[in-house]
């Protein structure tokens, strides 16, 4: 009987659910998630992925599908990996490199005491004691090389043996961090070999080569300083790699290099943007990459120097209001990519390399999107207050109709270099914002790619500064319409969008309703001592808070720091934290709660105990949407007519 009317329940849900005509949190938790997974050999099938979340009990169901490359009807298929080259085998299929966990240095009370089997205790010597959301266990992802016997590998080598080392980096690293090079040689990998306060004071990620023939291994990258990473290979032998120059800063220009006859070359160095990622065209003679530019992300060619090009030019291939979010391949002429917009998750889409025209292969979302009210995605241009122009997206509600009053959020994009673009995010989703009926202002502030180096650099030891500016220069030009209610106006955002939050909430002087401050610095003195990598902190707060001979940090810690306004705040505000973001750890979140309930603020913490700088877990994720619209209707639409 219990069986029968939970099933009847969750059926009513599902009903429910298909009913709604604009975007709910349960809806945009049942999309599927396309991704691709590679292209035939000769080019004439794409391989992709769905995957769907069961809310009930969390699980993730994946099916894999091949559809042709000019479109038509996708067919199921059981594994990818029958259809597609495994890319981990060496070129004459006699080897395979993998990355395990290897122990190095034991750091548990148990293992450095073995009559206290029961101890939970870590033991640290130095920095690098966590990592984005773990504790350092003393244990490493090494690559190794399995020589192929009779069709199966053996146990294999440790081509790191002893090194306090990951390959994969972390936290971000994937299999790209380990390749072969064109001819199966070499074993390429990348790593960042450093430990302790070393580790977590520098970017210098390098990239390795190890020579099967000699068993020696050679630092390609030895002469940088940044991050080297992404390495890849043309089919006669030249590697292309992407690059950051400047120790330190993470957000750095991220450009292609090209080692040919020995020599290194910078592609996109005279161009003025970043690169995302890239491939090979099939016939070596071009790169192809994605990058931000114009508040969305587009898709490039730069050539290779070559006789008859000799200077490398680059070259915008697509245009338009959509995001190129990830490259898959080149395939008979077309590139597949994945794309995405405010209003559309991310499907598979084949580009014509000559027009740049596109024609969409999957459909993964038509049926849910076919029968949603969508937002009207609007690009605005706004004057700044020294003068500058800056690119404002602005969504409105479904059947937006100007001649009502509608509440407005001002959102606060995170990095706080991350690109503001046309992005469809399953938690800070703009689509599901307009729905709920909102329209929201997303402006381009300084600070993000997309528009220039300079415009991206400004940010950096003027977190208070410009670009404080720049958001209310957004919600003041938006707010002179007839259909902004004035007095229903709020402001939200993550990460540096959260300190955002923290910070105008001090200098707003009364324009919003309520403020949303998920993970969110709060406080920059804490925030240095307890955040695990140094690089962004010394960089982008200039350094050290007892370093009173540095008028950099000194500026950050006196003007731009959140908590020395906290005395001015006097609006309601949402705090989000998750137990295991150790990049912004809980006591930002903590302090702030604390300074707000103490002052007799309406105010409100959700924190969630095991996630980390992001929500993963799909009923934590319905938790936080319901939470946030909850509390924005008791906030900012309390008044509502």
């Amino acid at each position: 009987m219990r069986q029968y009317i939970l099933s009847f329940l969750l059926a009513l849900i599902s009903i429910s659910i298909y009913a709604q005509d604009r975007m709910t949190p349960e809806i945009l938790w049942t999309l599927n998630r396309v991704s691709a997974q590679g292209i035939s050999e000769d080019g004439s099938t794409v391989y992709y992925s769905t995957s769907k979340y069961n809310i009930e009990d969390e699980s993730r169901t994946t099916t894999y599908f091949k559809i042709p490359l000019n479109g038509g009807e996708a067919d199921t298929i059981d594994d990818p990996s029958k259809f597609l080259k495994n890319s981990k085998i060496s070129p004459n299929g006699k080897y395979m490199i993998l990355s395990k966990e290897v122990k190095i240095n034991p750091t548990a009370g148990s293992e450095k005491y073995k009559d206290l089997p029961k101890s939970n205790a870590y033991i640290f010597n130095d920095l690098k004691y966590r990592h984005w959301d773990t504790w350092e266990d003393g244990s490493y992802g090494h690559v190794f090389l399995h020589k192929i016997i009779d069709g199966k590998a053996n146990e294999g080598i440790d081509l790191m043996p002893g090194e306090p080392h990951d390959c994969p980096t972390v936290p971000f690293g994937g299999p790209d961090d380990y390749i072969w090079n064109h001819d199966g040689s070499k074993v390429i990998y990348v790593t960042k070999k450093l430990a302790g306060t070393e580790y977590a004071v520098s970017t210098n990620t390098d990239i390795y080569a190890y020579d099967l023939a000699s068993g020696q291994t050679e630092n390609l990258t030895e002469g940088n300083p940044g991050y080297d990473n992404h390495p890849s290979f043309s089919k006669n032998g030249m590697m292309a790699w992407l690059r950051m120059d400047e120790a330190g800063y993470e957000s750095d220009k991220n450009d292609i290099m090209l080692r040919i006859n020995q020599k290194d070359l910078n592609l996109t160095g005279d161009w003025d943007g970043t690169v995302n990622s890239f491939v090979w065209s099939n016939d070596d003679s071009k790169i192809y990459f994605n990058a931000p530019v114009g508040g969305t992300v587009q898709l490039f060619s730069v050539n290779v120097p070559s006789l008859e090009e000799p200077r490398p030019v680059v070259k915008q291939i697509t245009e338009g209001q959509f995001d190129v979010r990830g490259i898959v391949g080149q395939a008979r002429g077309a590139m597949v990519i994945s794309r995405t917009d405010m209003n559309s998750a991310a499907e598979l889409y084949t580009v014509n390399l000559r027009t740049g025209n596109m024609n969409q292969l999957t459909h993964a979302n038509d049926d849910v999107y076919n029968s949603l009210k969508l937002s009207k995605v609007e690009k605005r241009m706004v004057k700044t207050t020294d003068g500058k122009d800056m690119l404002t997206w602005v969504i409105y509600p479904p059947e937006f109709d100007p001649s009502k009053k509608y509440p407005t959020l001002l959102y606060c994009q995170g990095g706080p270099q991350g690109a503001l673009s046309q992005f469809y995010s399953f938690r800070w989703n703009f689509q599901l914002m307009a729905a709920h009926g909102y329209i929201v202002v997303a402006p381009n502030r300084r600070g993000m790619p997309g528009h220039g180096e300079e415009w991206n650099r400004q940010i950096s030891g003027d977190w208070g500064g410009q670009n404080m500016q720049d958001y209310l220069a957004a919600i003041d030009d938006v707010a002179k319409e007839e259909y902004v209610d004035n007095d229903r106006l709020g402001c939200v955002g993550a990460s540096y969008g959260g300190y955002s939050a923290f910070y105008l909430a001090g200098i707003h002087e009364g324009r919003f309703k309520s403020f949303i401050a998920h993970d969110g610095v709060f406080n920059l003195q804490s925030m240095y001592g307890t955040t695990e990598e140094l690089f962004f902190v010394n960089y982008d707060i200039g350094g050290a808070y007892w370093d009173k001979d540095n008028e950099k940090a000194q500026k950050s810690y006196r003007e731009f720091n959140p908590i020395n306004n906290v005395d001015k705040w006097d609006t309601p505000m949402l705090i989000i934290q998750g137990g295991k973001d150790y990049r912004v750890p809980i006591g930002q979140s903590l302090e702030a709660f604390q300074a707000t309930q103490a002052q007799g603020i309406k105010s409100r913490l959700l924190y969630f105990p095991d996630e980390n700088h992001w929500v993963l877990n799909p009923q934590n994720g319905l938790v936080w949407q319901r939470e946030f619209y909850n509390w924005l209707n008791d906030t900012v639409k309390l008044n509502t007519p």
